[in-house]
């Protein structure tokens, strides 16, 4: 699964000359029946933080913007057997369609990406990737959508709207909706701030489960909690996400490891913890992942 040379030509030959190709790697992709693995888990590797604006990880601020080197780091991932999937927007998932890297693979598509990290409108998060009518289209098995609940920014009043919208017709389809309802504060200096008290959080769930006109489809990405009371919060179920790396790898698994044995949470999500280990091992860093996941359960 490597990125030879000669893969990346002509995957670059194929963007300029047959843009024809994208849509027959889409019809030809061989679709998973369930979206949970034998085991009753489901982990994701996460792909559609460039799509924001949002390229930095630890000391580096552009870390994700060599697409030849995510695309690389993103096939080794989906080397691993264990991992699900990926969680793209339109154009990671195509260059991994074009590289023939998703058969048997649970692919969801990344919906609303127009709230660019750092823009003052950041919290407006517009839908401006995949739409639920092509996701169906497409023959993906779901869609995901950002929800950053800030009370004092009116800007979040649009996006509460927009995703009631993709949920209800994500389900009108019978397709997954993985919404991530995050709830932040603006500091004194105007920064966006992630609220992870218990109170907040467990808000933010019950806020995101009432979405739509069923949460028959519906499920919840959230971050790893200090304590169990925000999962106690729904009985929809859960994928922990990664979340930003803090530097200490055997931290972050250890969180995830304790989140995971909750009983509504089914799996793991996971982006640039796994693909931007600080050793460079990603295959290591996946692996890593991949038994905390088995063991929990």
């Amino acid at each position: 699964m490597s990125l030879s040379d000669d893969r990346w030509r002509e995957l670059l030959r194929v963007r300029a000359t047959d843009p024809g190709a994208v849509n027959r790697a889409y019809a030809a992709r061989r679709r998973r029946e369930r979206l949970l693995s034998p085991s009753g888990t489901l982990f994701l590797v996460a792909a559609d933080h460039p799509a924001r604006g949002a390229l930095g990880v630890g000391d580096d601020p552009m870390a994700m913007a060599d697409r030849r080197s995510l695309l690389e780091r993103l096939l080794i991932a989906l080397e691993n057997p264990a991992v699900d999937g990926i969680l793209g927007t339109p154009d990671v998932v195509e260059e991994l369609l074009l590289l023939d890297a998703l058969h048997d693979k649970i692919v969801i598509g990344s919906m609303n990406r127009g709230g660019l990290a750092g823009a003052d409108w950041e919290i407006d998060d517009r839908f401006t990737a995949y739409t639920a009518r092509s996701i169906a289209d497409f023959r993906l098995d779901g869609g995901k959508l950002l929800l950053r609940l800030v009370d004092t920014d009116p800007g979040t009043v649009p996006t509460l709207q927009a995703s009631a919208e993709a949920v209800t017709e994500l389900a009108g389809y019978g397709l997954m909706a993985m919404v991530e309802p995050l709830p932040y504060q603006r500091d004194g200096a105007g920064k966006l701030v992630l609220q992870r008290d218990s109170a907040s959080l467990a808000r933010a769930v019950t806020v995101a489960s009432g979405l739509g006109v069923t949460s028959a489809h519906t499920w919840l990405k959230l971050p790893a909690p200090q304590d169990p009371v925000m999962l106690d919060a729904t009985t929809l179920p859960v994928v922990v996400l990664g979340g930003v790396p803090s530097g200490d790898p055997a931290a972050d698994l250890a969180s995830w490891g304790a989140a995971l044995r909750h009983d509504v949470v089914r799996g793991l999500v996971v982006g640039r913890s796994l693909l931007y280990p600080p050793d460079g091992d990603v295959g290591g860093a996946v692996d890593a992942a991949a038994r905390v996941l088995e063991k929990s359960r």
